[in-house]
């Protein structure tokens, strides 16, 4: 049994995709409304406040195919709890909590939405629904990326090289490197913007990515990556052996012998891996998103959002899917209820 408020209408609207359409078509993206889900045992029914839009998303939608329903997408949320299952101990109705959930669910692109209770944190006090709504997702694989990937501590110190900084991801780790590690973090970035971004969320120095960073870098103890393809063995030439990569792309044909020689460690990072395979520690992304919460409402870490769209419908989810797939943008990009 679960207990929640009042909530008599048993339907909701939706945004759900039927097929992998290209965005430069019209109605790639729909309005629906389907059924409110019930949240089992370990779930939290969540009133969606806003959500932000990943390049994920827009991979999800291109990859599913034919739907025989209406498949929801969207990962990133912000909301209130108006429901709890019957084995819920971390919130209570009423609670104002922000996640990135789960891959294998329905999505938060939705009015309401059921999430297990483990992966969710309760929502920096200092911002409103939509900047929670841009962190989970890239703060999850920034904090996983540097710490449960690279080995990262806060006595390390070191060059920490962050490919295409102004990304939501990138935002992220730039700033978690400054606030909790000894770590030099250099970014790359090739437009004004995007220099003038990277500067503010604290890297040290900046470098252009649309120029050989080979010549612009060398001896770099630790590479996050979020697009390897092509770059092999210019990552490898400017890093020192025995360092650390770690990547979040999907390498087309990837040269991984370039790094044999330096006897480079490759390490690789989705976030979505503790829930998919309902890991012994899938609970840790619940604890991060609360430190994550932490850490902004102390002034250490700073909204990473870069353009607000009003209203959850079809029509703003699919300019946000355009505005993810042109790549121009620094931060993310959310839709408000």
């Amino acid at each position: 049994m679960s207990v929640q408020m009042d909530t008599p209408d048993p339907t909701m609207s939706a945004v759900a995709m039927l097929d992998s359409i290209p965005s430069d078509q019209p109605d790639f993206l729909i309005d629906v409304e389907v059924d409110r889900p019930t949240p089992g045992p370990h779930d939290l029914l969540v009133h969606i406040e806003a959500v932000s839009i990943n390049p994920v998303d827009t991979k999800v939608r291109m990859r599913a195919g034919k739907q025989k329903h209406p498949k929801i997408l969207g990962f990133d949320a912000a909301g209130e709890v108006v429901a709890v299952g019957s084995q819920v101990t971390l919130f209570n109705v009423g609670d104002k909590v922000f996640y990135a959930g789960s891959n294998q669910r329905p999505g938060s692109n939705a009015e309401y939405q059921v999430v297990d209770e483990r992966l969710v944190g309760h929502a920096p006090q200092s911002l409103g629904a939509h900047d929670a709504a841009a962190l989970p997702l890239v703060a999850l694989t920034a904090w996983e990326s540097l710490f449960d990937r690279l080995g990262v501590t806060q006595s390390t110190t070191g060059t920490l090289l962050v490919l295409g900084g102004s990304g939501g991801v990138p935002s992220a780790l730039i700033q978690l490197a400054r606030a909790l590690t000894g770590l030099k973090v250099v970014a790359t970035a090739s437009r004004p913007e995007s220099q003038e971004w990277v500067t503010k969320l604290g890297a040290h120095e900046v470098i252009d990515h649309s120029k050989d960073l080979s010549e612009q870098i060398s001896d770099v103890d630790f590479v996050f990556s979020s697009w390897t393809t092509g770059r092999e063995v210019e990552l490898a030439t400017l890093m020192k052996p025995q360092s650390h990569l770690v990547l979040i792309d999907d390498p087309v044909n990837p040269n991984l012998g370039a790094f044999k020689q330096k006897a480079i460690a490759l390490h690789w990072e989705f976030m979505f891996t503790r829930a998919m395979f309902n890991t012994p520690d899938m609970g840790e992304q619940g604890k991060i998103l609360n430190k994550i919460a932490d850490m902004v409402d102390r002034g250490q870490f700073q909204a990473v959002t870069a353009t607000v769209l009003e209203g959850l419908n079809a029509a703003n989810i699919m300019e946000g899917h355009r505005l993810v797939e042109q790549g121009k943008t620094s931060g993310k990009i959310v839709v408000r209820v």
